[in-house]
């Protein structure tokens, strides 16, 4: 945006300053000739014959009057430049990290050192400012690089497929089509994934009270065929909580955690257990499950897209992309909640979801919103 030039901020404050003193100088001159000089006589034969009269004062006085504002005002000039200049140097520092932000380099940072006062503030802040958006390019660096990875092996696997049918003739049609079916529902399924991913982390959706038990038992409901065959119990217990937000992400959220619980479990007489309730105000989701002991420093990064918390390979329609807990972090960001993950000690894990509560739900309950 072009926009016209005008005075820099330094020759303002110069000009201020200088004009401030000038100011101040013609105002001292001023009393002085109103409380000294105009108790003096105008008399030529002066005061009792040996003091100066007014003017004889007054033709002394003007020329070093003028003397001294010209002085001031010079003085003015020169100490305001080199003040204005000195105040404004963490303002150039700063627009100087700007610009090499601007231009790409988001590791540069002000570092602004000294006591703490409205620059440093200002420039602290700057600096969380470029530290955030630096960790936020780089996840969508990431992202957005193992999603072409993702994308780009079952397209592969598809186009290798297709190609043995072509130069085989007599090939088996029916495997063909089941394998490239599978193929595109991965796909199809990442897809999906990426564009709810997406659409969590934009935040771009109506709130509206959510039971949060209700979901946990319809997510539940639409997993239990996949828990039965898996032999794996599914309890969902709990009271009625309410919070705000998408009915459709939140169940997407329950049902990723849920689904995520049965799938990372043990082989065959794993549990789940859902319970929904409140606690310190807020709706509370709690998703435990047994499994395979899983190392301390591998959980954090299980919210990290296309991270999964075990190798092995799933076989079956419930095959995950990897991007279960990540769009559940996302959700759950997006509706101002926290989450929580904890390995057992004995193997498992056990998710912790707290999402804040509707206000009509907390008067409900005889508390303030």
């Amino acid at each position: 945006m072009d926009r016209r030039s005008g005075l820099s901020a330094r020759l303002k404050l110069t000009l201020s300053y200088a004009g401030f003193l000038f100011l101040a100088g013609t105002l001292l001159l001023a009393v002085v000739w109103v409380y000294l000089l105009r108790y003096v006589p105008d008399n030529p034969q002066g005061l009792l014959g040996i003091a100066p009269n007014r003017r004889v004062l007054l033709r002394v006085f003007a020329p070093a009057a003028a003397s001294a504002l010209a002085f001031l005002l010079l003085f003015g000039l020169v100490g305001g430049w080199i003040l204005a200049g000195r105040m404004l140097a963490p303002l150039t520092r700063i627009a100087d990290a700007a610009r090499l932000a601007a231009d790409g380099s988001l590791s540069h940072r002000v570092a602004m050192d000294g006591p703490r006062d409205e620059f440093r503030e200002l420039a602290d802040a700057f600096d969380t400012m470029l530290g955030r958006i630096e960790s936020h390019v780089a996840e969508q660096r990431r992202f957005a690089a193992n999603a072409s990875h993702e994308l780009r092996t079952p397209l592969a696997i598809s186009q290798a497929l297709i190609d043995v049918a072509r130069n085989d003739p007599l090939c088996d049609r029916t495997e063909l089509l089941e394998r490239l079916h599978t193929v595109n529902t991965r796909a199809i399924d990442l897809t999906e994934a990426l564009l709810l991913l997406s659409r969590a982390e934009r935040g771009s959706f109506v709130r509206e009270p959510v039971d949060l038990s209700l979901l946990a038992e319809e997510a539940a409901e639409t997993l239990l065929p996949l828990a039965e065959q898996r032999r794996i119990t599914l309890d969902v217990t709990g009271e009625t909580t309410q919070t705000a937000g998408s009915s459709a992400l939140i169940l997407r959220m329950v049902t990723n955690l849920v689904q995520n619980a049965i799938v990372h479990n043990l082989p065959t007489g794993g549990t789940v257990a859902v319970h929904t309730g409140t606690q310190d105000g807020a709706s509370v989701l709690r998703v435990e499950n047994t499994g395979h002991r899983l190392p301390p420093e591998l959980v954090p990064t299980l919210t990290e897209p296309f991270q999964r918390g075990t190798e092995r390979i799933r076989a079956d329609e419930h095959a995950g992309v990897g991007l279960g807990l990540a769009i559940v972090h996302s959700v759950v960001r997006a509706h101002d909640g926290t989450l929580d993950l904890m390995p057992r000690p004995t193997g498992g894990l056990v998710v912790t979801v707290r999402l804040p509560r509707t206000p009509t739900a907390m008067s409900a309950n005889g508390a303030t919103p």
